[in-house]
């Protein structure tokens, strides 16, 4: 069975940059395509980005584009976020799923981005 596992979060000062890594164990994760979500404290979780199986599609909420880059590493079985120019806004969980989502949510990585 496929699980997804978080990683890469911190605290980082604003205009900083953040890496997140979405590890998958127990099946291949070449067979998915993989979103990014968050969720700020009080607010509902939106989806951040998102990469087909081929990596040829990628899509980014309207705020993180141009600041946030997906990309898949299937011999890794591994999915990235690069997060750069984060603003006190991105504060937040951050978790993957696949698209559309099949499994539970994970625990997530904290990203708090500090003035």
């Amino acid at each position: 069975q496929l699980q997804l596992a978080e990683s890469g979060g911190g605290l980082v000062q604003l205009g900083g940059s953040l890496r997140l890594s979405c590890v998958a164990s127990g099946y291949s994760l070449d067979r998915y395509a993989i979103t990014w979500t968050r969720q700020a404290p009080g607010k509902e979780r939106e989806g951040v980005s998102c990469i087909s199986i081929t990596h040829k599609a990628t899509d980014y909420l309207d705020s993180e584009k141009g600041r946030f880059t997906i990309v898949r590493d299937n011999s890794k079985n591994t999915v990235y976020l690069q997060m750069n120019s984060l603003r006190l806004e991105d504060t937040a969980v951050y978790y993957c799923n696949t698209a559309p989502v099949t499994l539970p949510w994970g625990q997530g990585t904290q990203v708090t981005v500090s003035s």
